[in-house]
C-alpha cells in the first residue's frame, strides 16, 4: 500500500508529457522506468537484484532493463556508466541513467531519471528504494553524468 501511495504522489508531481517521452520502442511493452517505479519502497540489499531479495543501486537498474526488454546490463554502476550514449544534464529524459560519485569513486552510484528533476534509486544499507531530487546539494555535488540506453540497439 505504501508503494502505491508513493507512486500516486509521484505521478501527481510529473507532467503528463514527461511520462509520454519514453522511446517509441516502449509502446508495445513496459519501459524500464515502469519496473523501477514498481520497486519503490523495496529494501536496500547489497548485491540484490530482485524485489524479493531487495536491490542495490545497480541491481535495481539491471532488474528494470531485464524485465522490460530482456536486456542484461552489468550489475555494477561503473560498468553501467559505459552503456548507451552520454546525455547532457539539460537533455535528460525519463528512463535515462544518472551517475554519482558517492564513495570518492566516480560512477559509484546509479539511479534512473523520472522527469521533473527527480530520480529513483536504491540509496544505501538500511534504506529503501526511493525518489529524490537531482538538485539537492548532496546529489548536485556528486553528479558524474548520464547515459541513455536504447533497448532496441543495445550491445555490450
Amino acid at each position: 500500500m505504501r508503494q502505491l501511495a508513493l507512486l500516486c504522489g509521484w505521478l501527481c508531481l510529473v507532467p503528463v508529457q514527461a511520462l509520454a517521452t519514453t522511446a517509441p520502442s516502449y509502446s508495445t511493452r513496459e519501459s524500464p522506468l515502469a519496473y523501477a517505479l514498481r520497486a519503490l519502497g523495496t529494501r536496500y540489499t547489497y548485491g540484490g537484484r530482485s524485489p524479493r531479495a531487495g536491490f542495490d543501486c545497480s541491481g535495481l537498474i539491471a532488474h528494470a532493463f531485464e524485465q522490460a526488454a530482456g536486456l542484461h546490463l552489468p550489475h555494477n554502476a561503473e560498468a553501467q556508466s559505459k552503456a548507451g550514449r552520454p546525455v547532457k544534464r539539460k537533455d535528460l529524459a525519463p528512463g535515462d541513467l544518472v551517475f554519482y560519485n558517492t564513495r570518492d569513486q566516480p560512477f559509484s552510484h546509479v539511479g534512473m531519471y523520472l522527469g521533473n528533476g527527480r530520480f529513483i534509486h536504491a540509496p544505501k544499507p538500511g534504506s529503501r528504494v526511493r525518489i529524490e531530487r537531482l538538485d539537492t546539494p548532496y546529489w548536485q555535488a556528486r553528479f558524474n553524468g548520464a547515459r541513455r540506453v536504447d533497448i532496441d540497439n543495445y550491445s555490450h
